[in-house]
Order: structure tokens, then sequence, then C-alpha cells
């Protein structure tokens, strides 16, 4: 007899003196739950995209969305406008837009697919997609990708604790590198909240540089349109809008799928927003004269002020971006090759430190190198790919 609101359920004891109602509604729940295990193990097939919930939160949707806009604001909002005044002003905005929507319609893919999985990192979600070779290139691609950017991030704020605290290049990095990486061996929980706390701070810095350059902007300085460069300002770009790997931790952490997928349109919309407005400021003050480091021109406005706001402001975009890059790869490390938090850790933290101690300190070029191989490959070709694959098996 089936077991429903409604229905009088008649007492019929067995041998072992219990009701029957009650044993077909345990086997179905045993059923139930050997069904959900098989669909996690397998993953491919049967992808769901209606609202998933995990029994308890540990994130707030405001922590996941600063940790989505945290790991994008970061080295990439120093770089475009430099990369803008190669192109000019018209163009630079036409290619941050068009490069938003496609690095959102990528990220929904892999919120959907890792949802349908149960949360599984990227490198997971391409191995059970497009077999163990699509693994292990998303995993290669990644760690080329969380390598480079980690690296450069440790350069780059080597230079900044020299500025700000007349410090050593090396001593600043190091300090820098023990805090941060305190942070991300704690987990998603602890980079939530720190970086919450930084992105207020840092939104106000934004507003602050961008009340600075009003006084010194023209708008002649930034209508002129130069096409040689949009391959560098679609690189940028690129490299700026890139937060996918964070994505699995980020629906994990809310448990709602639902939850995550609009919090992932708002932090595409926001960043964007963001850069646009601050590389409009920098290209109607600075025009073709625009600091490769965005803030350092703030210096030659303001002085002592300027060189402070103006280290302020990658201090902590290049915080935030360091934490949710090297978390997303410390999951990935965890998952995909199923190492222990501490030695998933290491592997994630230690080497960019190794090189970066052993001499290579040229932030550009490791930035550069991070955006035009990983990044590409891990954020726009293989989400793509993996989205053709599963419409291929669907028909």
């Amino acid at each position: 007899m089936p077991v429903s609101e409604g229905v009088e359920r008649k007492k019929v004891t067995t041998s072992h003196g219990r009701y029957y109602s009650a044993r077909i509604a345990a086997q179905r729940r045993k059923k139930l739950i050997v069904i959900q295990n098989i669909r996690r193990r397998k993953g491919i097939r049967g992808l769901r995209t209606s609202t998933i919930h995990v029994e308890k939160k540990r994130i707030t949707r405001g922590e996941a969305l600063a940790i989505l806009v945290g790991t994008q604001i970061g080295a990439g909002v120093l770089g475009l406008p430099y990369a803008a005044s190669k192109v000019g002003l018209i163009p630079a905005l036409a290619v941050l837009i068009g490069v938003m929507f496609l690095m959102l319609w990528t990220g929904l893919i892999v919120l959907r697919f890792s949802a349908g999985m149960g949360g599984a990192q990227m490198s997971t979600v391409a191995q059970r997609t497009l077999g163990r070779v699509g693994g292990w290139l998303m995993y290669v691609s990644i760690s080329i990708m969380s390598f480079g950017a980690i690296l450069a991030y440790i350069a780059g704020m080597g230079s900044v604790f020299a500025g700000l605290f007349g410090i050593n290049e090396t001593v600043g990095a190091f300090v820098f590198w023990v805090l941060a990486s305190f942070v991300v061996y704690h987990g998603l929980e602890a980079s939530g909240k720190t970086e919450l706390a930084m992105s207020y701070v840092m939104l106000a810095l934004f507003i602050a540089v961008t009340l600075m350059l009003i006084p010194h902007a023209k708008v002649s300085n930034g209508l002129y349109a130069d096409l040689s460069g949009i391959l560098s300002i679609t690189g940028v770009a690129i490299f700026a809008l890139g937060c996918h790997t964070v994505i699995p931790d980020v629906y994990k952490g809310l448990g709602s799928y639902e939850e995550t997928k609009k919090v992932l349109v708002w932090a595409f919309i926001i960043p964007t927003a963001i850069y646009a407005v601050f590389m409009v400021a920098f290209l109607l003050a600075f025009g073709r004269n625009t600091p490769q480091i965005a803030t350092q021109g703030l210096e030659l406005l303001y002085g002592h002020l300027g060189r402070i706001v103006g280290n302020l402001i990658p201090l902590l975009a290049i915080t935030t971006s360091y934490i949710g890059i090297a978390l997303a790869q410390q999951s990935n490390n965890e998952e995909f090759v199923r190492l222990k938090r501490p030695i998933a850790w290491g592997l994630t933290v230690i080497p960019p430190a190794l090189v970066y101690f052993a001499g290579v300190k040229n932030f550009a070029d490791v930035l550069a190198f991070a955006g035009d191989t990983g990044d590409m490959m891990a954020f726009i070709i293989l989400p793509v790919l993996i989205w053709l694959v599963d419409r291929l098996r669907r028909r």
C-alpha cells in the first residue's frame, strides 16, 4: 500500500513485529539514496539544473559575490587602462563588454555542469565529459594559469609593500605570501569573510580615484581609434574577468544552483562596470600616456597622497585575486589529484614562491604568460567544448 498523506495506514504486523507500511517507506528511502549515489558517480548523464540544496550554508550571498568579484578584480584592473590606451576609448569599451558576455556564458556552462555533478571542480567536469585526456588538459591549464598568476601577484605585492612601507621588495613579498597563504589554507569560509571586508574598502578606493581623476579628464584624450592593439586589450580583458575556477567552491558554499546563478550574473556585471569607469577615468586623464600600472599615474598628479592611494588599490585588488585563485587551485588539487589539504595547499602556494625567491620577478611577463596559455584554454575553449560534446550526446 503506497505511503502518502490522506491515506489511512493499516497496521499489518510482520513476523519481526514491525508495521508493513514503515518497512516499505524505509526501503524506498534506501533505494533513493542508492540512486542519488549512482547519479553522483556517473555525473555525465542526467545533469540537473534545478535548485540544489545542501544541509548547511557555509557562506552568504554577499560573501559568495565578494569571492567571485575579488577573484576578478586583481592585476587585470591595473593593466586595462594601459591596454585601452593602445586602441582608444570606444573600441576598448566594445571589447570589454563583448568579452564580459562571452565569459559570463562560459561561466554559466561551468556552473551548470559542476552543479549537475554535485559541485565538482572544473578538472573533474572535463574528465567526466571529455574523458581522461580532457580532464588532465583542464587540470594542467588551470595549474599553469594559477601558477603564473600567483607568481605575478607575489612579485607585484613585493613592489607595493616597498612603496607603502619603505621595506625591501623581497621582504614585502614574503610577508604578503605568508599572510595570504594562511587565509587560503583555512578555506572558503575564512576567504569569504576576508574578501567581503576588503571588497568594501576597495570599492571606496575606486570611487576616490575616479573623483581624483575627474578634474584632469579631457574627452579629447580618449577619442581616437587604433585597432593594432585589439589583441592586447582582448587578452587583458579575458584575464581580468576570469573567475571560473572559483565557481564550484562558491556553489558548494551556497548550496543552491539558482542562488549561485544569480550571484554569478552580478559577479560579471559589477566588475565590468568598475573596469569601464576606471578605464575611462584614466584614459581621459592620461590618454596615450597612461602608465602600465595605471595607479602609478596618481603620484604624478597628487604626489605623496597619490602614491599612497595608488598603492592601496593594488594591495587590495591583488590580495583578493591571490586568495580566490589559490583557493580554487587548492580545491582542484584536493579533488582531481586526491591530495590531502596540507599537500594540496603546499603544491599550490609554495612552488610560485620558490620561483620568485629564485629571481623570477617580472610582473608583466609572468602575467601575460598565464593569460595567454591557461586562461584562454581553461575559461573559454574547454568550457565551450564541454558544452558542444554534451549537446551532441543528447542528440
